[in-house]
């Protein structure tokens, strides 16, 4: 096991699957307890498979592999009250909090014209409400221990706008906009705030329905399909591979780093 979060405490939402279980073991794997937190239900928008509570077990069982502790609960980050007891528990059995990964997130493609209002409510409330409460239920913690890293999953589409996805897009620049403001004010408390964009993730998410949606959208308007090409010559990234963009902010090697965004993006943001 390597050590560059030894002795750390990291909070990770959305942690049942996917990228956020990459984050929680990868964080595990080099020294990190971990706080696990997911829905582990579904929301009525989402067109893709939902995690179960089987798959934050899973997420528990490879932590525990590691040799570090885990803490997890089923809790929607929507809902302020029950994320602050969640994380607060956690804490509390787990001595501290060090680090804090805000990735839950979800993603419904549709035109702009078929954007209903639950669609936009349930992508806007998960995906920046959500990453507010994290950012307050953890922030005070990391303040207390003196300092400690922040880190918020954004999207390609938070640097460059991704089509058929007005809702995603806009919340994803939104979760941008916040690391930059929560940067600027946690700074003296030597918290560093930063984003990650990344391109398509080989998770859950393109499951199920999602890729239909996409062609379905891409076939009314086949120019715009262009925009979801990568500049390197992959069509998607694996959640490992984001997971040690996750590490490199968690640790001390990027002590200096704050208020950036940080795209392991595979070009798309350029191209």
């Amino acid at each position: 096991m390597g050590g560059r979060v030894f002795g750390k405490v990291a909070l990770v939402t959305g942690a049942a699957r996917g990228q956020g279980r990459a984050d929680a073991v990868r964080l595990a794997e080099e020294g990190a307890d971990v706080i696990v937190v997911d829905i582990c239900d579904r929301l009525p928008s989402v067109p893709y498979e939902s995690p179960t509570p089987a798959d934050l077990e899973e997420t528990v069982r490879l932590v525990t592999k590691t040799g570090r502790e885990v803490v997890s609960s089923i809790v929607d980050v929507r809902n302020l009250d029950e994320l602050r007891s969640a994380v607060d528990s956690g804490v509390e059995q787990l001595g501290g909090l060090d680090i804090v990964v805000a990735n839950a997130g979800i993603c419904v493609p549709k035109p702009w014209d078929q954007v209903t209002p639950q669609i936009f409510e349930d992508v806007i409330s998960t995906n920046v409400a959500g990453v507010w409460n994290t950012v307050m239920v953890g922030a005070p913690h990391l303040v207390r221990a003196g300092g400690g890293s922040i880190i918020l999953i954004s999207s390609a589409a938070g640097l460059k706008v991704q089509p058929f996805m007005v809702p995603y897009t806009t919340s994803k620049f939104a979760v941008r906009g916040m690391a930059k403001a929560f940067a600027a004010e946690l700074s003296q408390h030597n918290i560093r705030v930063n984003s990650v964009h990344p391109s398509g993730v080989n998770t859950p998410m393109g499951t199920g329905g999602m890729q239909a949606e996409i062609q379905k959208a891409i076939a009314g308007y086949e120019r715009l399909g262009a925009m979801f090409t990568n500049m390197l010559p992959v069509d998607v990234t694996e959640p490992e591979d984001i997971a040690d963009t996750v590490l490199f902010l968690a640790s001390d090697e990027s002590k200096f780093i704050t208020a950036h965004e940080i795209a392991p993006d595979a070009g798309i943001t350029e191209f």
